[in-house]
């Protein structure tokens, strides 16, 4: 197995091929069949918990939640399976912009499973060109709704194609989430699909474009090759429970 330190991250990025690190715990890989194993985390115990069309269908506040939004196509489902180390936890449609619910997923305490530690909230996606008019401002007006006003909101994963950069889309969204202060951990998909020297520029590129943000971590990420996988758990995880020992 290959470390290399990230010079923008400082952290460790495991390259891991069909050679397993002794551990236990089976892992996915975003669809390939590596025997990878790490330690069971939080995040692998998510379940599913309740879908929602409106915020107003949503569970009171409480435990911690932490949202995943970004645009259609940029591997947002994938990303949530990875993490949780499931197949079929999050569900994304054939037909980008289809997703047209809020999906949450329960974190339960390792120390009392009956009482869930906290969230982690599947956003509908957005961008989408075929969506008629009313449906995005639909869309938008939950998403606005709900980053800005959910009490128990801890964090947001903001989801990038590293290929494509900041959008259009994505600084207005980051526009939104900055004058809330919620903290926001930038991942940038599919960072495989570029050269080590090429990834590392658009990380400096896009901390430049997302700098409204005071509280922003920004990871490159790949569910394929496992790029920064462990620093985008540990920081979920940390917003969920800081004290939590997996």
């Amino acid at each position: 197995m290959a470390i290399h330190r990230d010079p923008v991250s400082g952290a460790a990025d495991r390259r891991l091929g069909t050679q397993a690190p002794a551990a236990n715990g089976r892992l996915y890989n975003g669809g390939y069949n590596h025997p990878i194993r790490r330690p069971v985390s939080l995040l692998q115990r998510a379940s599913f918990f309740v879908s929602a069309a409106r915020l107003d269908q949503l569970p009171p506040a409480g435990a911690p939640e932490v949202a995943f939004v970004g645009r259609s196509n940029a591997g947002k489902s994938t990303a949530i399976n990875v993490l949780c180390n499931q197949r079929r936890l999050a569900f994304s449609s054939k037909t980008p912009g289809r997703t047209r619910l809020i999906n949450m997923f329960d974190l339960p305490d390792p120390l009392n499973p009956e009482q869930p530690l906290g969230f982690l909230v599947d956003l509908p996606g957005y961008g989408y060109a075929s969506v008629a008019v009313s449906e995005k401002e639909k869309w938008a007006d939950v998403l606005g709704g709900y980053l800005r006003d959910r009490s128990s909101l801890a964090g947001i994963v903001l989801l990038i194609d590293i290929r494509r950069g900041v959008t259009d889309l994505d600084r207005r969204l980051a526009d939104f989430i900055a004058p809330t202060g919620r903290p926001v951990l930038a991942l940038l998909t599919k960072a495989d699909k570029l050269p080590y020297g090429q990834r590392v520029r658009t990380v400096f590129a896009v901390r430049k474009q997302l700098a409204d943000i005071g509280a922003l971590h920004t990871v490159p990420f790949s569910a394929t090759e496992r790029i920064g996988l462990e620093e985008a758990s540990a920081q979920i995880e940390n917003w969920i429970s800081p004290k939590v020992v997996p």
